[in-house]
């Protein structure tokens, strides 16, 4: 007799979140050798060079988003589906450097470990918001009034 178990699926959005972290810890993997070399190597100050890796694992969790991640799509063009990515990148950069400053400058924690406090809050952050925003059918916008 066959167990039903091993028909069992995660639930999609279960499954989108997994493949998300999965991505996110590959795009943090970039994020954060760009950031501790331009730091340690090159010199940057370290919220220079933390914008710099965020953008690269930016760009790195977005191919990701569109070719494994999500199932579904809201826009039928890349170039609303970038600019919005993007948008909220930018948002979950300036969460970056903020989560790292008050860790590094204010309390005077180590810059590495900062970046770990940051990508965990940046993490949900963007997932949640890519997620109700791009990669849904329903969001907080009727599919009519989206520009395709």
């Amino acid at each position: 007799m066959a167990s039903s178990r091993g028909n069992r699926r995660l639930p999609r959005h279960a499954a989108e979140f997994l493949r998300y972290f999965a991505a996110s810890a590959a795009a943090l993997g970039v994020d954060f050798s760009i950031y501790v070399a331009l730091t340690e190597l090159a010199g940057w100050h370290y919220l220079v060079s933390g914008a710099a890796g965020f953008s690269a694992g930016a760009v790195t969790v977005y191919a990701m988003s569109i070719t494994w991640i999500f199932s579904e799509r809201r826009f039928r063009t890349i170039g609303w589906e970038f600019t919005i990515f993007l948008a909220i990148g930018i948002i979950g950069l300036a969460l970056t450097e903020l989560v790292l400053y008050v860790c590094t400058d204010l309390s005077d924690i180590d810059y590495r470990l900062s970046k770990v406090f940051a990508a965990g809050v940046v993490f949900l952050f963007n997932f949640g918001l890519r997620k109700l925003i791009l990669f849904s059918k329903s969001s907080i916008w009727p599919s009519r009034q989206i520009p395709s």
